[in-house]
């Protein structure tokens, strides 16, 4: 018997694996398909060629030198962040838009702690951390509040957020934390500074160690915990979680807020790690939007996350690379763009297929 156990056992993780992969998988080869036809239209090349030389520029443009690797990593460990935030609201069934603004509320108050002199170097990263954890989690914590208490749509809320963030980030870094003459604040103090483990030439930072470890959390957390049975559970019918005894209402307000902590995580590692100073922002960062992207690919599983990252963060370094072989930028945003409509899709059969079924049940 427990030979049979293990081998079922063993079978169901297999069947697991097989089915989180596959659409992530299909959609990213048919993404790269359609991108070699873009390519061969605007060169006027064959099928091999334009794949060749997309691929080419990709690979080069991410990881075929040292400084495009640490480049791809820079640019993957905030996506990190925002895509465990993402998929943490996901696997309540909510849709936290507001990521970006929680991103945005991270950086700026890790540049207000960042800036204040005289602090042990220890204990200020501390503060600096514990500054975007905070404020991200109050942040979401507002629309999660109004959602559970009033039923309000997180949506717009955490829409409405992102531009209040976008106003009140550009007024500290235009007024109170203004350095004169320019559009951005001053340097954070040294002992603010996360620690460049390849030298302060290249910006790689041990908060992509602080991401890996915020992701295998996360993962402790949604498969390892009460708590994080009971997110799963709201997540994948609030009506029968109610039923069983769980509150919902509290589950909402603690995903969000968790969602939160880990996007304003994010944003202070990446003040404290890569930018060193807050700037003006004409639009936003993107960081939390392309979380959702990321979150979606890797079927908000937080280690898939972490691969899912890696990809998107290989895309935006290949952008210069693309440009040098007259192949468009636009190109990388294209890609990104047919990924989710892929993944959109699986998820859209799969709520139509559950959707038959009650009605299937209640013609029975």
């Amino acid at each position: 018997m427990s030979e049979n156990n293990k081998q079922n056992k063993t079978r169901a993780v297999i069947t697991s694996l097989k089915n989180a992969l596959l659409v992530p998988l299909i959609s990213i080869v048919l993404a790269m398909i359609l991108a070699v036809f873009i390519v061969m239209v605007v060169k006027g090349e064959g099928f091999l060629t334009s794949a060749a030389e997309l691929f080419s520029a990709i690979w080069k443009g991410s990881f075929g030198s040292k400084t495009k690797l640490y480049t791809t990593i820079v640019n993957a460990t905030p996506l990190i962040f925002t895509g465990l935030a993402n998929a943490v609201a996901f696997k309540t069934g909510l849709f936290n838009i507001g990521v970006e603004g929680q991103f945005i509320m991270g950086i700026l108050f890790a540049a207000m702690i960042g800036l204040i002199p005289g602090i042990t170097p220890i204990v200020h990263i501390i503060l600096i951390l514990l500054s975007g954890i905070i404020i991200g989690g109050l942040w979401a914590g507002i629309p999660g509040l109004l959602k559970a208490k009033r039923g309000t749509n997180e949506v717009v809320n955490t829409i409405m957020m992102n531009f209040i963030a976008v106003a009140i980030s550009d007024y500290f870094v235009l007024g109170p934390l203004n350095k004169p003459g320019s559009a951005t604040t001053n340097k954070i103090q040294e002992s603010a500074q996360l620690w460049r483990f390849m030298g302060d030439k290249y910006r790689i930072n041990i908060s992509v160690f602080i991401a890996i470890m915020c992701a295998i959390l996360v993962y402790f957390f949604f498969w390892k915990t009460v708590q994080g049975y009971e997110i799963r559970a709201v997540g994948l019918s609030p009506d029968a979680a109610e039923y069983g005894g769980i509150n919902v209402k509290r589950n909402i307000v603690l995903a969000m807020v968790i969602s939160g902590m880990l996007a304003g995580l994010g944003g202070a590692t990446h003040l404290a790690g890569v930018q060193h100073q807050g700037y003006q922002l004409a639009s936003f960062t993107n960081y939390g939007f392309n979380g959702i992207t990321v979150a979606l690919l890797a079927k908000s599983h937080p280690i898939g996350v972490i691969f899912s990252a890696l990809l998107l963060g290989a895309l935006n370094s290949s952008a210069l690379t693309l440009q040098v072989a007259d192949i468009p930028k636009e190109i990388v945003s294209l890609i990104q763009a047919i990924i989710i409509i892929f993944v959109a899709a699986d998820y859209l059969f799969k709520w139509l297929k559950q959707k038959r079924k009650k009605g299937a049940m209640k013609n029975e």
